[in-house]
């Protein structure tokens, strides 16, 4: 059965990547093919967006036997990628012997879809090595597997960096580094695939800036977190059509970027949980309306939430945890919907506008400076609130952005105010 869901899978891939059409996948989720971490994260490794945890075999999945002048490239690229491979617990390697690759253990192979083709032979179309706990390197021969649309190497134990070459794998869609040891600057030869919309590299020791030209792709999911990667956010964040992005637990520091209140209505998911940001929460990031998952804990972002928040309808999750806001917290509770979990907790909130017992949410206000609740900050450390009296940067215009009950004041308060 799973292994028919991915044959089914790499030859719709391969009819996408042959017509140069454009391939979308709403919401981050779709076909999940050996997902593991080492300690969690957003959404999922090996597939588009989340999806269950499976080991697929491979090996003698072919409709009809090859031929070996039109797997040539395809057994010079995974034999020379062998040779590069120094541990093999499982013996998974054993079965990469002999001119047909299509018998190779983790290596897919599918008829090719392009009617253009002079032969009908079968094509490499996929390549899952994930959870096979290999030591070894990528190798610049990988780029001679043309018709590859999927590569998952997610749980081994491949060091050095992404090959320059791979940046010739045109059907490329899903590339899944995670878990492994890879290391050094920025990988920037997936950004130059055409087709890619799947990056993942989290769990890995990447260090350093991450490109700008990253939220200028179609990338549909990006996964960056458990990595070393430093300095600020790109400005252009904004620019990203992806539906899901994790940055948790790196190094990047200075405030996130304003235009990142200004991202595509698709973002569903976006963690930016265990970094070193600060300043304050964009008020655009009410505009998205469809987002689900919000965490920005263990930073230190400063100041009020912008009201704007109280326009997250869908919002399920907003963990805002371990940082330095302050104020009066929103009525948040009452207004979304859809909120199931708020952590607020180890903040400088110095009030709740009201609370709604009706409501089964997960509220999470400890070691705050709200005056009648239990488990606070001692008063002096309350007396000195970090940020105090910052004037965070908010949309410009007569009437700010606020919904939910909050609205119908925040109007009458702006007609008041602009009446002669």
């Amino acid at each position: 059965m799973e292994r028919g869901c991915l044959l089914a899978f790499l030859l719709i891939l391969q009819t996408v990547t042959t017509t140069q059409a454009s391939l979308t996948v709403g919401g981050g989720v779709g076909v999940g093919i050996g997902i593991g971490s080492k300690g969690g994260g957003a959404g999922g490794g090996g597939g588009i967006g989340a999806g269950g945890g499976v080991w697929i075999g491979g090996g003698s999945n072919h409709p009809k036997p090859p031929s070996v002048s039109n797997l040539k490239n395809a057994y010079t690229a995974l034999q020379a990628w062998k040779s590069a491979i120094s541990d093999d617990p499982f013996r998974i390697l054993d079965s990469w012997v002999g001119a047909d690759v299509c018998a190779y253990k983790g290596v897919f192979c599918v008829d090719p879809q392009d009617a253009l083709r002079e032969s009908s032979e079968p094509v490499v179309a996929g390549v899952d090595l994930n959870h096979a706990n290999l030591k070894g390197t990528l190798v610049k021969e990988l780029c001679l597997l043309s018709d590859l649309s999927l590569l998952h190497l997610n749980s081994n134990r491949f060091t050095g960096t992404v090959p320059d070459t791979f940046k010739h794998l045109f059907s490329l869609v899903e590339l899944d580094l995670s878990n492994n040891h890879f290391s050094g600057s920025f990988p920037t030869p997936p950004l130059l695939i055409p087709n890619l919309i799947y990056l993942d590299l989290r769990f890995n020791n990447f260090s350093g800036p991450i490109p700008e030209d990253l939220f200028n792709k179609k990338l549909d999911a990006i996964f960056l977190n458990n990595n070393q990667f430093g300095g600020e956010l790109p400005s252009n964040l904004g620019n990203s059509p992806a539906s899901v992005m994790n940055f948790a637990n790196n190094e990047f520091s200075g405030n996130i970027p304003f235009s990142f209140g200004y991202i595509g209505p698709r973002l569903k998911e976006i963690i930016f949980l265990n970094n070193r940001l600060n300043g304050c929460i964009p008020d655009g990031v009410g505009l998205w309306q469809d987002l689900k998952v919000l965490d920005a804990s263990f930073n230190s972002l400063v100041g009020q939430l912008p009201d704007s928040v109280s326009c997250l309808s869908e919002i399920e999750v907003l963990n805002l945890a371990h940082n330095e806001l302050s104020g009066v917290l929103p009525d948040l509770v009452c207004s979304l919907e859809s909120l199931e979990n708020l952590s607020v907790a180890y903040n400088f909130f110095s009030g709740i506008s009201r609370e709604c017992p009706g409501r089964n949410v997960c509220l999470d206000i400890t070691a705050n400076c709200i005056p009648g609740k239990n488990m606070q900050r001692p008063e002096p450390e309350c007396s000195a609130v970090p940020g105090e009296g910052l004037n965070c940067l908010r949309i410009p215009g007569a009437n700010p952005l606020v919904c939910g009950p909050g609205a119908e004041t925040q109007e009458t308060t702006s007609s008041s105010s602009s009446s002669p």
